[in-house]
């Protein structure tokens, strides 16, 4: 299934910046749990991760090629869903099967990869249209 709370808090952390991403992905993440999680706070913690790399991501690279953008939505969904499966096992004691992990996160990554082809147009122009509306032009001009 394809997680698209880690394409939209992606989407958040790249167009508008770190801190709006990570508190947008902390409080999609406590809203998830607290309808269909077993334990609150997992993925407000991963969420908010997700939000503050897509912050990071905006400063380091374009959001120009759909490749980048793959790339991304893969590495946010790595980090999203492994550093759910260790909070799970380290603290909460689930069990350890890894080869069924690895199994779930890959296919899950094709299905994440698989939205943001389908929704990269719509998501760029929006994006675009926030990042303007929020970032403005930094340029000063004055007048004599």
């Amino acid at each position: 299934m394809p997680n698209l709370f880690v394409i939209y808090i992606l989407f958040i952390g790249l167009y508008y910046n770190k801190i709006a991403g990570v508190t947008y992905g902390i409080a999609c993440g406590i809203l998830l749990d607290l309808f269909i999680g077993r334990k609150v706070g997992v993925s407000a913690i991963m969420l908010g991760a997700v939000g503050l790399i897509g912050g990071i991501f905006d400063k380091n690279f374009s959001k120009e090629s759909r490749i980048t953008i793959m790339i991304m939505v893969i590495a946010s969904t790595l980090v999203y869903e492994t550093g759910a499966y260790l909070i799970g096992y380290f603290i909460y004691g689930y069990s350890l099967e890894l080869l069924s992990f690895i199994k779930i996160l890959g296919i899950e990554c094709f299905y994440n990869v698989i939205i943001t082809i389908i929704l990269y147009p719509l998501m760029q122009n929006l994006g675009y249209k926030i990042e303007e509306e929020t970032k403005g032009s930094k340029i000063l001009t004055r007048y004599f």
